[in-house]
């Protein structure tokens, strides 16, 4: 009797830690857009539309990740939990239209939004299962609607340059956060509007500042936002 106790404190003891080596721990969530001009004028990248043809010319969602306040993330948490295209059944037509893939060769999105689950949300399982993290994701664009936000300001994808601090104030203005923006260069080395990143507590619930930037490349003063 008592060896048949201790069995089963131990199993689950075992289970509590198999749960929490699944639910890391983390501080803050990054919520990262990026504009579908910049990934596709880009001097390190190409550019592919995805088999559903091309997007609109409108912030795409690259994804949400989790992270610590010293900078660092957790990442590949449950590898016993992979992406599975069923359990967003739902979501399909909205993740095609607001997290398209621009990645070579032309795909549906399922590889990238594979990528994303697999490697960001799997570290989140202790506030979001697979549904919850890609619908709070599309949620969180809609709520933001960065674009609304830059052309309310006089700020459009012209190719024209704006200024850095301009873009931050519109952006803060229409979100009520501050930005950290990152940008990458055209084919002839001009600075453009690249991503946007906004940052979400650790309950997923609620924007709030950033706790720290990443340390991604940095803008010039004054930046391109390119047609799309």
């Amino acid at each position: 009797m008592e060896s048949k106790f201790l069995f089963l404190v131990n199993l689950l003891v075992l289970q509590c830690l198999a749960v929490l080596c699944v639910s890391q721990d983390f501080d803050f969530f990054y919520f990262v857009q990026q504009w579908p001009g910049s990934y596709c004028d880009s001097s390190s990248s190409r550019c592919c539309y995805p088999t559903t043809g091309k997007p609109a010319a409108d912030f795409g969602i690259h994804g949400l990740w989790p992270n610590y306040n010293d900078g660092s993330y957790p990442q590949n948490c449950d590898s016993n939990n992979p992406f599975d295209g069923s359990k967003i059944s739902d979501l399909i037509s909205s993740m095609r239209r607001n997290w398209p893939t621009l990645a070579c060769p032309s795909g549906s999105g399922e590889t990238f939004w594979s990528h994303e689950w697999e490697k960001h949300g799997t570290c989140s399982e202790s506030v979001f299962d697979q549904h919850s993290y890609f619908e709070t994701t599309l949620g969180l664009k809609q709520q933001t609607n960065l674009l609304q936000a830059l052309k309310t300001a006089g700020i459009k994808p012209d190719g024209k340059k704006y200024s850095l601090g301009d873009i931050k104030d519109a952006i803060k203005e229409g979100t009520g956060y501050t930005p950290w923006i990152e940008c990458n260069q055209d084919s002839s080395g001009n600075s453009q509007l690249y991503q946007v990143y906004l940052c979400l507590d650790n309950s997923g619930s609620s924007l709030i500042e950033c706790p720290v930037f990443p340390k991604g490349k940095k803008c010039g003063s004054a930046i391109e936002f390119p047609i799309f």
